[in-house]
């Protein structure tokens, strides 16, 4: 069933349902399925089911047009490199290529650096009333882990960062212009951190992207090319900075708002992993992506026609009861086969193993110094965009 002229309502650029998305999730999963929003001319589903059968059918919902909603309206050309809006056999490519130098053993020797990140953040607030769990932390370990591994020197790191958070803002109410979201990869700064490494050869990311060679689809054995690594490092240094942000953030606030967890966390470290799994499904950093519809197709019985954008709503497939029992109570104890905050199929995010060591690492450094807090919510402030959703500030009393 579509739904466009019922009392049911979504919109990703209005604040009020961005604050609680939850309810409305939950009238879309049970009475639209398959919704339509007339003004804004996007469709959406929003089960378990249909978010993850949607991810992998590729051929039909298309990410070659961008995976943001004003992105694929806008009908720009999508640069070179960005391999999130790929499809294959161009993305398969591209992927190969990262997972040559995006590596499991490159991930895991970043752990020891991780808590050195945690233990300078942290340790002067030993003793102290509160520290902010998202700027003095969830903004910063991110920002030091992907800087270190692109080779930005760290009297940048901080306005690199900024720059990106500051581009993806959007004001209330109004779909912005696609130019808005992607001026946050206008960082010409970053020509210089190539040029830099080209001279500098260093055992970082940043030389891989230099240094590997591979087989393009002409066939032809190659470097890439000064776009191609540009895009690159620009995409993961966005993506690494936002979306492991928000997952601290939601840590401090699921944690300060649920303390029998929190202690249950205290007393077995051992939940931690799982509890990071719970965290990421209770609340998605990355709640909804965007396809284009290559193709006529039928969803629960309407036709979706050919140049319609389809939305993902991964965080509230993420609440589906049809997949999780009792989906709406946050438990670290929880069992957790997949949930869909990294996405699903092909276009699944390459920087989850990354994310979790981030997420469990600051968590374990957290409690390890305060095994208690609150929100100071008078003070913590959201921020808003049409990729991520979290806290910009989060301060917390101890």
């Amino acid at each position: 069933m579509v739904t466009s002229k019922s009392d049911i309502y979504y919109d990703p650029y209005d604040f009020e349902i961005d604050a609680d998305p939850y309810p409305v999730f939950r009238r879309l999963r049970d009475e639209a399925p398959l919704y339509y929003n007339e003004s804004l001319d996007f469709y959406a589903v929003s089960r378990f089911a249909d978010v993850e059968s949607c991810s992998i059918d590729w051929q039909t919902f298309r990410s070659e047009r961008g995976t943001v909603l004003e992105i694929i309206r806008s009908g720009m050309v999508v640069p070179r490199g960005m391999f999130i809006f790929e499809d294959p056999p161009l993305h398969n490519l591209h992927r190969r290529l990262m997972a040559r130098v995006f590596t499991a053993r490159r991930v895991s020797v970043l752990e020891d650096r991780m808590r050195e990140y945690c233990a300078t953040a942290l340790d002067p607030f030993v003793g102290s009333s509160g520290f902010d769990f998202v700027r003095d932390l969830g903004a910063d370990l991110p920002m030091r882990v992907i800087s270190a591994m692109l080779g930005i020197p760290e009297e940048d790191q901080e306005a690199v960062r900024d720059h990106f958070d500051e581009g993806l803002r959007i004001e209330e109410g109004r779909a912005p212009d696609h130019r808005e979201t992607v001026r946050s990869t206008d960082t010409s700064n970053f020509a210089e951190y190539i040029s830099f490494r080209r001279h500098h050869p260093s055992d970082d990311l940043m030389t891989d992207l230099i240094e590997t060679t591979f087989e393009d689809d002409q066939g032809t054995q190659r470097h890439l090319d000064e776009e191609e690594i540009l895009n690159y490092a620009l995409l993961l240094a966005a993506a690494g900075n936002e979306t492991t942000t928000k997952l601290i953030g939601w840590t401090g606030s699921l944690l300060g708002a649920h303390p029998d967890q929190r202690h249950r966390l205290v007393g077995n470290p051992g939940l931690i992993p799982g509890a990071i799994e719970e965290i990421l499904r209770y609340e998605a950093p990355s709640p909804v992506q965007a396809r284009y519809v290559s193709r006529d197709v039928e969803l629960h019985g309407t036709t979706v026609p050919e140049g319609s954008v389809l939305l993902m709503l991964n965080a509230a497939g993420n609440r589906d009861e049809r997949q999780f029992a009792d989906p709406d109570r946050f438990d670290v104890e929880r069992t957790i086969d997949h949930h869909v905050s990294f996405g699903f199929g092909l276009h699944f995010c390459m920087g989850a193993a990354l994310a979790r060591l981030e997420g469990r690492v600051a968590l374990e450094e957290v409690l390890a110094r305060f095994p208690d807090w609150e929100v100071d919510h008078e003070n913590a402030e959201r921020v808003h965009t049409t990729t991520v959703r979290g806290w910009h500030r989060l301060p917390v009393l101890l």
